[in-house]
This record gives C-alpha cells, sequence and structure tokens, in this order.
C-alpha cells in the first residue's frame, strides 16, 4: 500500500525532511514532481497516514492509494475501476464524488473519465451488495463523504482516496484571512529554504508580515509544533483510518512540544497596515506562539539593520518576506518601487548586505533581480498557488578590506 502526499512544486525536498523526522526512511519514500509516495503496510497504514496527515509541515494534501492499472482507452478505464473492491473504501450508504487529473496519456478528457469511474463505482457497489444492475444506489452524506481522486500519469491510472479533507495548509490557526495571504505550507518551506538556523544569533523579520504566516510558521516549527495538531482530518470518520489513529497521533506530537520559555525572542513581524498587525497578533495567539513572536506596526524602510539591531537585540537578522507585487495587491509600478526600496534598506550600493543582515525575497519569476544591483547569491524555484516565484537570497557581505 501507497500513502501519496501532494505538494507545491519546489517543495518536495523540505517534505521529505518533514516525514524522515518522524520515523519514515527515505527508502520507503519515492519523490516525483509535486508529489511523494510512501510505502506502507495494511497494518500499519492508518498509523503512518495519521502521522503524515499530523506532520506533513509543507505538503499540499494527503492521499491512501488503492489501486493502479494502465489504461489507454476509455474500456479499459471503465474496467479499471469495475474490478476494483469498493466494499472496501465506501461504506454502506456513503456518498461518494470523483475528481482526477492526467498527464502525458492517451486519456485527457477529465469529466468524461469522471462520469465513467462514477458509473463503475455504482456497477461494482451494486454487484457487491447484491442488488440489481437496474437498482438506485443510496447515497447519504450524512452517513460519510467519500473523495476519490484518480491520477493518470504515462497511461498508468492511480485510484486513491483523499483523507485530508481541508487542504494541509489550513492549520486551524488562521480564520480571519488577511488580503493575498502566503500559503502556510509555502512559508514553512520558504523557511528552510532560506537555511535559517532555530535559537542562534540571528532573528527571522518579515517587515511584510500581513497576517503573519512566515514568522508563525517558523516559531511552530521551532516549538516543534505539529501543523495538524489543532485540525480535524477527513480519515478521522473512514473505518479504515479511524479517530483512534488520529488520536495516537496528537497524543505523540503533544509529547514533542516544547513550549518552555527562551531567553531571546528570535520572531518579528512588522506591517505598515495596523490591522494586519492586529490579525498577526491573534493568529499567533491562536497557533500557541504568541509569547515567542513580536509584532509592530512599522513601514519597511523604518526597518533599517541599525533599528532592527535595536528592537531584537541580536547581532544578525534575517530579513525573510513575501512583498506585494503587480497583479497580486499593486501596479508593477508600485511593485518595482517596493523592490528598489528593499534593496536600498538591506543591500549596499554594490549588491553586498549590510552588515549583520541576510535578505531572502519571494517574487514572481526574477522580478526582484532586476529591480537590484546584482544576481542573487542563491536562488529556488517555487510556487505561490499557480504563480511561479522565485525566492532570491542575498547572503553575501562586502570585503572588509572594501575591495
Amino acid at each position: 500500500m501507497k500513502i501519496v502526499i501532494t505538494c507545491l512544486f519546489g517543495l518536495e525536498h523540505f517534505c521529505v525532511e518533514d516525514l524522515v523526522e518522524h520515523g519514515f526512511t527515505k527508502e520507503k519514500i519515492t519523490v516525483t514532481d509535486g508529489q511523494l509516495l510512501v510505502e506502507t503496510t495494511p497494518d500499519t497504514m492508518a498509523t503512518d497516514a495519521a502521522r503524515v496527515c499530523m506532520w506533513c509541515r509543507r505538503g499540499e494534501r494527503v492521499l491512501l492509494s488503492v489501486s493502479e492499472f494502465e489504461a489507454q482507452t476509455f474500456e479499459a478505464f471503465f474496467d479499471g475501476f469495475e474490478k476494483m473492491k469498493w466494499r472496501n473504501w465506501i461504506p454502506d450508504g456513503a456518498a461518494f464524488v470523483v475528481n482526477g487529473y492526467s498527464r502525458d496519456s492517451k486519456l485527457f478528457g477529465i469529466p468524461a473519465c469522471q462520469s465513467l469511474a462514477k458509473k463503475a463505482i455504482v456497477k461494482a457497489l451494486l454487484f457487491e451488495r447484491h442488488m440489481p444492475d437496474t437498482a438506485r444506489l443510496e447515497e447519504d452524506e450524512k452517513v460519510g463523504l467519500i473523495k476519490i481522486v484518480f491520477g493518470i500519469v504515462k497511461d498508468l491510472v492511480r485510484v486513491m482516496i483523499d483523507i485530508t479533507g481541508d487542504g494541509l495548509h489550513k492549520r486551524g490557526y488562521r480564520p480571519l484571512m488577511h488580503e493575498a495571504p502566503i500559503k502556510e505550507t509555502l512559508a514553512a518551506g520558504m523557511v528552510s529554504a532560506a537555511s535559517y538556523r532555530f535559537f542562534g544569533e540571528e532573528a527571522l523579520v518579515d517587515p511584510f508580515c500581513g497576517s503573519g504566516t512566515i514568522v508563525i510558521e517558523a516559531a511552530m516549527m521551532a516549538l516543534n509544533i505539529a501543523p495538524g495538531l489543532k485540525r480535524d482530518f477527513a480519515g478521522e470518520a473512514l473505518p479504515y483510518i479511524g479517530r483512534k489513529a488520529y488520536d495516537l497521533a496528537r497524543e505523540e506530537a503533544k509529547d514533542l512540544l516544547d513550549l518552555s520559555p527562551m531567553d531571546d525572542v528570535y520572531f518579528y513581524g512588522s506591517d505598515i497596515d495596523p490591522k494586519a498587525v492586529q490579525t498577526a497578533e491573534r493568529n499567533a495567539r491562536a497557533a500557541g506562539v504568541g509569547d515567542f513572536i513580536r509584532f509592530k506596526v512599522s513601514d519597511f524602510k523604518r526597518q533599517t539593520p541599525e533599528e532592527l539591531h535595536n528592537w531584537t537585540g541580536l547581532p544578525r537578522q534575517l530579513i525573510l518576506c513575501n512583498p506585494p507585487y503587480g497583479g497580486r495587491l499593486l501596479t508593477p509600478e508600485e511593485a518595482s518601487e517596493i523592490y528598489r526600496g528593499i534593496a536600498q534598506t538591506y543591500l549596499d550600493w554594490k549588491g553586498y548586505c549590510k552588515r549583520g543582515i541576510r535578505l531572502s525575497v519571494i517574487t514572481p519569476d526574477d522580478s526582484f533581480e532586476n529591480q537590484v544591483i546584482r544576481k542573487a547569491d542563491k536562488r529556488r524555484k517555487l510556487y505561490n498557488g499557480s504563480i511561479r516565484c522565485q525566492l532570491t537570497n542575498y547572503y553575501r557581505l562586502p570585503p572588509r578590506d572594501g575591495k
């Protein structure tokens, strides 16, 4: 058996880290673009699935792979679904829906495939329940709702059951949505992609904090707070996984929490909008990290290296941010002005970082690099939803002799 984890492109490596840190071996993990497969067994499937849901910080969805077959024709596709033992996956009376996708395959008409899959499942269930082909299959969402997903890649069909419910980025701490927020899963990935090391002599600062997602996710990572601790999952209502497995995963997660007081505060967020800062403070408290983050209202241009040192008390600062950009909140001209302002505040006239500063900025493609003096020291392709972005990292300091 296999557990499937989908993720944003560019975060696959960090999803592997999430799993390895919590008991899964690399040998049992297969990575493809935007997807991980984790080998499991019928005996361990429920506990493994619950643990993946609880700890996959950078993933988007968790699904249970229940069948694979080849299909180059609609007939083969229908037959593959009909031959499955659906009574094992759809409880009596439960409703079910079918969604799917296709890549590099002869079958690409998704609506037609969805309709065929539904008909094949109904036919199989009627047979398994000893009912005539002409009978009506009763479906009641109050009994349960099973979300079935098929993926057709190079003519190989994988049939999966969604055990996530709401996407993994919905941690349960952000009920109030600030304008155009960054996904929690991406924010957590950015913290690792910027090579931030917790509890050193470097503060993590977001001068465009909005609803606080980046610093909240960083604090949760530092305190080992499981991202799924405060939410429910669809798998809890499924008889083949069940609430007991998730309760066990939650108890394990609580045992791993580290909420002991810190000598220093390492996470800081500011925003020019007072309402955004108020929202960020509420979200931080809801996430259980309110005591470990400092917020304030401020224009980013006032958050100079000297001011940040005075605020944080730490000798080094990592500026990690998702500034507004053209097409999201601002015009391209307004976004360019902000990019230039970031460069003027944190980079010197040659493009080196000012003393005590590292800078990591996520923007669409290379739009930030085009506004600053030199190319980034390191860059990583990431996706903010469907928008292809670059996380541009600047960390080189000017030579001490000035040459």
